[in-house]
């Protein structure tokens, strides 16, 4: 198995490059399917990573994984962002030309349930009927999980150790729903929740519900994660965004956070005064 080459299926963001670089330090040959172009394309960094690359539109499901199939991939990891505001949109859909495979899974299979981790462990099984396994996503990347306890220079106060342990089971509550993967709390008071806005969109309204000023965002998946799919991330835009909207503690689900380019993240939050904590 370690002789085949691995699947990278690719949506946005830096994470594919951590991963594809993972998989090449593992002496693993990448060959990477771009879903809606994400690397940068067939001329884009990740694409020169990868032994074959290949862009494909994110919903011909069939098509990208018979060609990573066709490649000699057994296994792949799934990673990057993919935008999913366009699965509650028919339009969009129908303008993305889904393929048999993938109108079978989201139009019949998945038509009682379309939460996200529903609709990824159905993405999974029909993978697997292709005869592409999907993987966790950190087994190739170990060095950018988040520790536990304290990670910056910057400590915590008692005030934010004291949201950490007011939001952290909220956190876990909502994960066990299925409803988000971050929490903002400030003073002992949960001031927002992620929903499908994602964590950018959660940080900027918990800015203005807070006035920017000195709150706390908890992010994790909770133990129940699968680690094939949507695995929790924090990169440095994160801390940016977290900086500019008054945050002052970011504390993460150790070993089940991925921080994208860890030193960056870590640096990135020392230089804006934020204290980043891996709770256990």
């Amino acid at each position: 198995m370690s002789d085949a080459p691995m699947g990278l299926i690719a949506g946005e963001g830096a994470l594919p490059l951590l991963e594809a670089q993972g998989l090449r330090d593992a002496g693993r040959d990448v060959v990477c399917v771009g879903l809606n172009g994400g690397g940068g394309g067939p001329g884009g960094e990740l694409a020169g990573l990868c032994a074959r690359y290949q862009s494909f539109p994110l919903l011909r499901l069939n098509g990208w994984a018979r060609w990573l199939r066709r490649q000699g991939a057994r296994e792949a990891v799934m990673v990057g962002r993919v935008g999913k505001t366009v699965m509650y949109d028919p339009v969009s859909i129908f303008r993305g030309l889904p393929d048999f495979r993938a109108a079978w899974l989201y139009g019949w299979k998945l038509r009682k349930d379309r939460r996200s981790q529903t609709l990824l462990r159905g993405l999974a099984d029909e993978l697997s009927l292709c005869g592409v396994e999907l993987i966790d996503t950190t087994r190739y990347i170990p060095e950018h999980l988040a520790d536990e306890g304290v990670m910056t220079k910057t400590p915590p106060s008692a005030g934010m150790r004291a949201d950490v342990a007011l939001g952290w089971p909220v956190l876990m509550q909502l994960n066990a729903l299925d409803v988000g993967q971050a929490v903002a709390v400030r003073g002992k008071d949960v001031v927002a929740v992620e929903a499908i806005e994602g964590t950018d969109g959660l940080i900027e309204r918990a800015g203005q519900l807070s006035r920017g000023k000195g709150w706390t965002l908890c992010k994790g998946g909770g133990p129940g994660k699968d680690l094939r799919f949507d695995v929790p991330t924090v990169g440095v835009e994160t801390i940016t965004n977290l900086a500019s909207a008054g945050a002052v503690c970011l504390a993460v689900e150790a070993g089940r956070v991925i921080l994208v380019d860890k030193p960056a993240v870590l640096s990135a939050a020392d230089h804006a005064g934020i204290a980043v904590v891996g709770v256990g």
